[in-house]
């Protein structure tokens, strides 16, 4: 991954790469990019620098300077939000899918239990938007769109494996009827990503792609297709 970053940056296919990688791991990656290419411009995030009053100066950092690499841990990259439009935009579609997906159900007498947990689901995302909604209060960290990054490199892909899907099949194994946030986060900034690069701004590493359900495997794609 460090090779193929650095190698995108020599041909002009990206020009800003982020590494989002288990947070025990930040240093151990910073160290061993440097091994590969001592005199790359490489940012490593400490636990510090994501402390609420030193975030917004580590965002700016990002933003503003010419580097090479960004090397944050999982739990870091989760809070640099995308702007509240792109994530109200995104929630209000799947909403618009799950209300057709009940009106369907209800019309031809589908499985009350379907249409529960359909409803359940709405209901989440209906809580969702009124908390963004409510963002305006919080603390405003520079969104994600304005860091520059043009390639995301996802070390542990694997623990991304709780996206929510809608689907009219029945008694498929492994359909999470709810999601991480962190899920849902991450497939937001996929999308981004690929809109920005067509298609070419995400690398996923896994060693466990598939450990339990094929529906990983279709998870795994929808971030990545």
């Amino acid at each position: 991954m460090v090779a193929a970053a650095m190698e995108s940056k020599r041909l002009g296919l990206s020009q800003k790469n982020l590494f989002v990688v288990p947070n025990h791991l930040t240093e151990q990656w910073g160290a061993e990019f440097l091994q590969l290419y001592p005199g790359a411009n490489i940012l490593v995030a400490t636990k510090k620098d994501f402390e609420t009053k030193n975030r917004k100066r580590f965002c700016a950092r990002i933003a503003t300077s010419d580097i090479d690499a960004v090397i944050i841990g999982h739990s870091q990259f989760e809070r640099i939000p995308l702007s509240i439009e792109r994530q109200q935009r995104t929630i209000r579609s799947q909403i618009e899918e799950l209300v057709q997906g009940i009106t369907e159900e209800k019309a031809r007498n589908g499985n009350k239990f379907t249409i529960k947990q359909l409803e359940k689901t709405k209901k989440s995302l209906l809580v969702r938007l009124e908390k963004l909604n409510d963002q305006s209060k919080k603390d405003q960290v520079i969104n994600f769109e304005e860091l520059g990054i043009d390639r995301l490199f996802v070390d542990e892909a694997d623990g991304y494996k709780n996206l929510y899907l809608y689907t009219k099949m029945r008694n498929v194994a492994g359909i999470a009827q709810t999601e991480a946030l962190k899920s849902s986060d991450m497939f937001m900034k996929c999308q981004y990503l690929d809109e920005l690069t067509g298609g070419k701004g995400v690398v996923f590493a896994t060693g466990t792609p598939v450990s339990n359900s094929m529906v990983e495997l279709y998870t795994m794609q929808r971030y990545l297709q």
